[in-house]
């Protein structure tokens, strides 16, 4: 069987997502691995894709190998896959799975995007692995690896693969009434982060009657014209300093242009699943922040031009960005129903949130994605220095095992309940011991 890994890794060879594959390559030698860096080159493929297309006919199941990069895969390869739509390719039919390297944050959502952007190809689509990026190096990682691969080639024997509902189609998008926009009286900052080509009529007609119906002050940045240098490297120049290794000048840009404001908008069209390539290296070059939510606080609120509703994935990734980020989600207007109203409704609650820095406490997706990090940065706290200290400043460091007074009640609670005597003769008591300090709050209202 002819395998081709796609190598979506801006660091190439050095990628650690990379070496089990390799560790494959070593197990199954009566397969043939090919390896194309598409991370690490993406630029020569913007100029040929010939040679990825001759490698992608000739393969009998690809594999996309990569780090997760802020919920989704770093934006070389959503590039990348961009160009692989656009190439026309066929490719119906054709076998497709994934490997990621990870500490699990949002893992789900990036495996989802390649998933279905393989589907959209009508490839078929074998469910990817998720490993931890220490797995390889642990007896249990590499036989999770090995099964996996397996798998994989039991799956293709037998012609089984990942089946996703029929989407609703998309409705037309509907017209948005334009209102006339003025400035005078309005206060404060609202910055629009958008990617809107020239051409793009729709998006750019919601961004205006967003502007024109927001009680406060707003402002365009169309990150499509940001001379950005390239996508993140992954290097972690920045750990310490806060500083990327580019010089063009973004990670100060992004704090004196976008970050600086009351509430921040993000404006664009979907495409393949997600906010689009442009975006994606927007959102990577984040990193230069670190795992710092350092716009925590501010509301934020998304201007959507497609079928919003009918991306689930896309949904997800939005309102975890903003749950992890600790930023209230002022909401997402569309144009598929009634975008007049959607977006008035927006900017009513944006309007809202800034007047009244109204937050909300976070869920489980922000509450979950801030553990994992609490975790990792406690681990990496050597070498991500700016992180650390964020965490410690701000009482991030919340382990349980802090929690002494808890944990000794939760023993004499335990201890109650193990005995059947003592609970028969205690009764509600119990019930109302725990209720006691919602009481005492209670009697003072």
């Amino acid at each position: 069987m002819k395998v081709l890994v796609l190598n979506g890794s801006p660091k190439g060879k050095y990628s650690v997502t990379l070496q089990t594959v390799l560790f494959w390559e070593k197990k199954f030698p009566e397969h043939k691995f090919q390896v194309l860096h598409v991370g690490q080159r993406i630029r020569s493929f913007e100029k040929d894709f010939s040679a990825a297309a001759e490698a992608i006919t000739a393969a009998d199941l690809i594999i996309f190998s990569y780090p997760v990069y802020t919920f989704i895969a770093p934006s070389q390869l959503h590039r990348f896959i961009e160009l692989l739509k656009a190439s026309g390719l066929d490719l119906a039919g054709k076998f497709a799975t994934q490997i990621t390297t990870s500490k699990h944050f949002y893992d789900v959502t990036a495996h989802k995007f390649i998933q279905e952007n393989c589907q959209d190809l009508e490839m078929k689509y074998i469910k990817g692995l998720s490993a931890d990026m220490d797995d390889l190096l642990t007896e249990s990682g590499r036989k999770e690896a090995q099964e996996f691969f397996k798998y994989v080639c039991w799956c293709m024997e037998r012609d089984l693969y990942e089946t996703l509902p029929p989407q609703a189609a998309a409705a037309a998008r509907l017209p948005v009434t334009p209102v006339d926009l003025r400035e005078e009286g309005k206060k404060g900052d609202v910055v629009i982060v958008t990617d809107c080509a020239k051409d793009d009529k729709q998006l750019s007609a919601m961004i205006n009657r967003f502007r024109a119906v927001l009680q406060h002050k707003s402002r365009v940045v169309n990150i499509s014209q940001y001379p950005f240098h390239g996508g993140c490297l992954g290097c972690f120049h920045c750990a310490d300093s806060g500083k990327c290794v580019y010089k063009d000048g973004f990670d100060d840009f992004l704090r004196s242009q976008i970050q600086s404001a009351d509430a921040i908008v993000y404006a664009f069209t979907i495409k393949d699943h997600s906010m689009g390539a442009v975006f994606k290296m927007y959102d990577d070059r984040q990193f230069c922040n670190g795992h710092r939510a350092v716009t925590a606080g501010k509301p934020v609120g998304y201007l959507v031009s497609g079928n919003y509703p009918a991306e689930a994935n896309l949904q997800m990734i939005i309102e975890g960005r903003s749950e992890v980020g600790g930023n209230f989600l002022a909401g997402v207007a569309c144009d598929e129903i009634d975008p007049d109203a959607e977006i008035d409704r927006l900017a009513a609650r944006l309007d809202y949130a800034i007047s009244h820095k109204y937050i909300q406490p976070r869920n489980f997706y922000g509450i979950g994605g801030m553990k994992i990090f609490r975790d990792l940065i406690w681990v990496m706290r050597g070498m991500m220095k700016a992180d650390h200290r964020f965490y410690k400043q701000h009482g991030l460091y919340d382990f349980p095992h802090k929690k002494k007074g808890t944990i000794l009640k939760m023993y004499l609670v335990g201890a109650l309940m193990s005995s059947s005597r003592l609970k028969a003769k205690m009764g509600n008591k119990m019930y109302e011991g725990m209720l006691a300090p919602y009481r005492k709050v209670l009697d003072k209202y």
